[in-house]
């Protein structure tokens, strides 16, 4: 076994998706888990693991210390996901400057693998076929202060390892469906309202997807294989949202939901932002970059993943099925 597999492990945003599954992978191959979360977080995701829960947050550098003091490795799913602010320094702050603390930290106390889970939005736009990881980042101009800030963490973690040999790795995820969804995240949440026929209307687009499960393996496939200084796509099957929620329609008998065209969807975004903003409303979720976010990106390869990190991941299929399970059990519990 690697030395720093001896030695305890933290995982940043713990109580996230991403995050919680991680920890709980690494609970099952009975590392010693160490988790950062605010205390103000949910961590219902990390109720019954062995874990050791440190209380801090990113951005306060000395809980960082205390907490990855003594570990071998690091992995960092802190994620400010809110594209809808209107001050957008706070999403800056969350995203890179939180991850600048926990770097130079791990810098100083000499941690052996720093895995970072990072977004499809820092790839580029391929319009003849997959995305891979070489494509130039050729959208700048148009990509929203979220993407902005999620390439700048990325682009500190490369130059980190680049230039003071910080030992990282950085995993470009889809979006990430499955068990164990306890936010929910709104892509998870809209997955099980057309499962329940709760929900009649999808825009028509599509995305790459992954299983959450796959994406949190692939963390620890990075900690073992993956080359310093490297990026990954952890992406699996591209879907349109009209096969995709016929899926989840039919894993339940629902009717499935009817198509809402882009160029529609565009327009009643437009209108609702000058609407809202002439109300003097701020932080609203109605806006055309969502829009437009929600039709960016296209089929990508995972090639480099599989060869390099030994990474397959399950059919969408399978993804869809457990996902939708687990939604239902916990309704049954919440309303037995």
């Amino acid at each position: 076994m690697q030395d720093y597999k001896n030695k305890p492990v933290l995982v940043a945003g713990a109580s996230g998706f991403v995050g919680s599954h991680i920890a709980r992978q690494l609970a099952e191959q009975g590392r010693q888990v160490r988790v950062l979360v605010r205390k103000t977080s949910k961590i219902a995701a990390l109720e019954g693991l062995p874990v050791e829960i440190h209380y801090g947050d990113v951005l306060e550098p000395d809980t960082i210390r205390a907490a990855m003091d003594g570990c071998g490795s690091v992995f960092y799913s802190v994620l400010d996901p809110r594209f809808w602010l209107t001050d957008t320094s706070i999403l800056y702050r969350n995203n890179v400057d939180g991850l600048v603390n926990a770097m130079d930290v791990a810098l100083e106390l000499g941690v052996e693998r720093f895995v970072f889970t990072s977004t499809m939005g820092t790839l580029g736009i391929n319009p003849d076929g997959p995305v891979t990881e070489d494509i130039p980042f050729n959208w700048l101009d148009r990509a929203p202060a979220y993407i902005r800030a999620r390439r700048e963490a990325e682009l500190q973690l490369l130059k980190y390892a680049r230039e003071k040999g910080l030992p990282g790795v950085a995993l470009c995820i889809a979006n990430t469906y499955g068990p164990e969804d306890y936010q929910p995240t709104p892509h998870g949440a809209m997955l099980w309202d057309v499962a329940r026929g709760k929900s009649k209307h999808y825009i028509e687009t599509g995305a790459p997807t992954v299983d959450i499960r796959d994406a949190a393996q692939a963390c620890l496939l990075a900690e073992e294989k993956g080359r310093i200084g490297e990026r990954y796509i952890i992406a699996n099957e591209f879907v349109s949202n009209r096969d995709f929620y016929a899926m989840a329609a039919a894993e339940t008998g629902q009717e499935p939901p009817k198509g809402i065209s882009i160029k529609l969807a565009y327009a009643v975004a437009w209108v609702a932002e000058r609407v809202l903003k002439l109300m003097g409303k701020k932080d609203f979720l109605l806006r055309t970059d969502a829009v437009y976010l929600s039709n960016v990106f296209r089929e990508m390869d995972h090639g480099k993943a599989s060869r390099e990190l030994g990474w397959e991941p399950r059919p969408l299929r399978e993804t869809v099925r457990d996902a939708i399970a687990w939604y239902a059990e916990q309704e049954r519990k919440a309303g037995s």
